[in-house]
Order: C-alpha cells, then sequence, then structure tokens
C-alpha cells in the first residue's frame, strides 16, 4: 500500500484536524522537558533524579525490562507526585549492556532476536513481531510497573517503535487508553512530519484519535542538533526562544559522566551535555526570560 504524505492527508481532511490546544489559542508556552531511558542503568537513574529535583526536566519515563528498572522504581514509588510515565520498550540497542521482554519469552517469541535479547532495531522489532506479541508485551510491562508500585501518568515509545507499524500504533493507543493515560501523540502539523517521516502514522489516523478524545501534543520535539556542548547549548537556547505557544514536549536523554555510561554506549556525550544543560541555572533563566511554563503530563491530562 502507498504511503501518502502528512501534507497530502492534511489538505484533504484539513476540515477534521485537531483544534489547537487552548494554550496555544491563549499564547501560552508550555515545555514538557522530558527525559527518556530511566531504569536502563545506574547513571541515567541518577541524572534523571536529580535533573527532576533540582534542574528543568519536568517529566520522565521508565524501561521496565532494563536491569536498574528497580532501583528508579524504588525511587518512583518514593515520590508518587512526580510526572513519570513508562517508556514502553521492544528494542535493547546496546553493543553489550541488553535486556530481555517482561513477559514469558514463549508468549513473545517474535520480539526475540538470536542472541536471545529483545532486537537491537525498530526494523527488525516491526519485521518480526506481531501485534499481538507486542500487546502481550506491553501489558506486561505496565503491570510490572504497578506491581513496583510506580503511579504511571503517561506512556510513550522507545526508538519509535510503536509507530513502525499502524498495527502496533493501534496496539499503543488501545493499551493507553484502557489504563487511563495519555500517550504521545503529536497533532498533525507540517512540524509532525518532519519528526516522524521515518513512520508510516497519517494525518487520519491522528485525527481518529484526537476525535475518540486522546490528548494531542502541539509539537513534538524528538532531539536537537548539534555535536559537542557549544552546539548543542545553541540548539537549546534557539529552541526555548523560539518555542511557540502551546503545548510542546521536548525529548532528552541524560545520564552522568562515568565509567558506566561511557561502557554501555559511544554516545554517552550527548547525555552528559543534556544533563549539564537541563540542570543549568542558564536554562532556568532562559525558560523564564521567555515566558515559558513547565508542564506535565499530568496537567496534560487534566
Amino acid at each position: 500500500m502507498q504511503r501518502r504524505s502528512f501534507l497530502s492527508l492534511a489538505a484533504a481532511s484539513a476540515a477534521s484536524s485537531a483544534l489547537p490546544s487552548l494554550s496555544a489559542q491563549t499564547g501560552e508556552k508550555r515545555l514538557i522537558v522530558h527525559a527518556d531511558d530511566a531504569g536502563m542503568c545506574h547513571s541515567v537513574n541518577m541524572a534523571t533524579v536529580e535533573a527532576l529535583t533540582k534542574g528543568s526536566v519536568s517529566s520522565a519515563s521508565i524501561m521496565m525490562p532494563c536491569p536498574w528498572v528497580s532501583e528508579f522504581a524504588a525511587w518512583a514509588k518514593a515520590n508518587p507526585k512526580m510526572d513519570l510515565g513508562l517508556h514502553l520498550t521492544l528494542t535493547s540497542e546496546w553493543k553489550y549492556y541488553r535486556w530481555r521482554p517482561v513477559a514469558p519469552i514463549d508468549q513473545v517469541k517474535g520480539l526475540i532476536d538470536p542472541e536471545g535479547y529483545i532486537w537491537r532495531d525498530v526494523r527488525n522489532a516491526a519485521t518480526h513481531a506481531t501485534p499481538a506479541e507486542v500487546e502481550t508485551e506491553l501489558r506486561a510491562q505496565v503491570i510490572r510497573a504497578k506491581e513496583y508500585g510506580i503511579q504511571f501518568t503517561h506512556v510513550d515509545t522507545h526508538m519509535g517503535t510503536l509507530f513502525a507499524r499502524p498495527d502496533f500504533f493501534e496496539v499503543y493507543t488501545k493499551v493507553a487508553k484502557e489504563f487511563n493515560v495519555p500517550c504521545m501523540l503529536p497533532r498533525p502539523t507540517p512540524e509532525a512530519e518532519k519528526e516522524m517521516k521515518e513512520y508510516p502514522i497519517t494525518v487520519d489516523m491522528l485525527n481518529k484519535k484526537a476525535a475518540a478524545g486522546y490528548k494531542m501534543l502541539d509539537r513534538l520535539v524528538t532531539g536537537v542538533p548539534g555535536k559537542g556542548w557549544e552546539e548543542r547549548t545553541a540548539s537549546y537556547r534557539k529552541l526555548i526562544a523560539e518555542l511557540k505557544p502551546g503545548v510542546t514536549k521536548l525529548i532528552i536523554h541524560l545520564a552522568k559522566d562515568d565509567a558506566e555510561i561511557r561502557a554501555v554506549t559511544g554516545a554517552w556525550e550527548y547525555r552528559w551535555e543534556d544533563f549539564r544543560f537541563w540542570t543549568s541555572q542558564e536554562a532556568k533563566d532562559l525558560l523564564a526570560k521567555h515566558n515559558v511554563r513547565l508542564f506535565t503530563y499530568r496537567e496534560l491530562a487534566g
């Protein structure tokens, strides 16, 4: 089936497009600074806790299959007012640091690679897993979170895997609705097309979710350009200065600068730089200067 682009569909279905949020209509600039991958490892956990309690990070989501999830889950249980979601996880991307599904292996065989772990990449996960297996694993992750006592406020998707197939997308939104929490969904705009150009999610699909009552983000920013401290800091300054009215979600990744994260990923510097900026006084000052209010999924849910 030929995929139609966001923009071509937007022209055909403009009349049914979801209206902008109230904050967009009133000119309010609200920013969810969202830290992915909590629970991944100790370094990420320490950075995430500090950024949530002392920095300008307003939300985070937890990877339930990961080896260090119990540490972060204990903190989440002790801090129920924090805006914490579930980073629904169907991939295990690092070279040596891997994880397996939460569900019993015999129930989710399509999620397992030849090494016995979850597939490293989105393409293999989307090629081998069935929607039924995906639903089984998502439910297992939600149930595990409840068993840990995590009062999660939303769900989203690690590496975008749940946007990789329309039937995965339907499972994702179904599970979110069943557990009565928002899931990460952008309004159908040209900016959304740019952020989600790799995925077969159309305007019609998003409009149907908006019509069904799903909460929508006015803008989703999955990352900023720049390599190294100066370039990334400049990107974040620009993003804050040019932020548009409405609810914007910015996805960041955090870690401390330590031996653990350096062993896990060669991209550790991006995480360290994100941590440094979003725990800085400069970030707080810029948000205040440009009248940007930190926002959460708890507030989005109303």
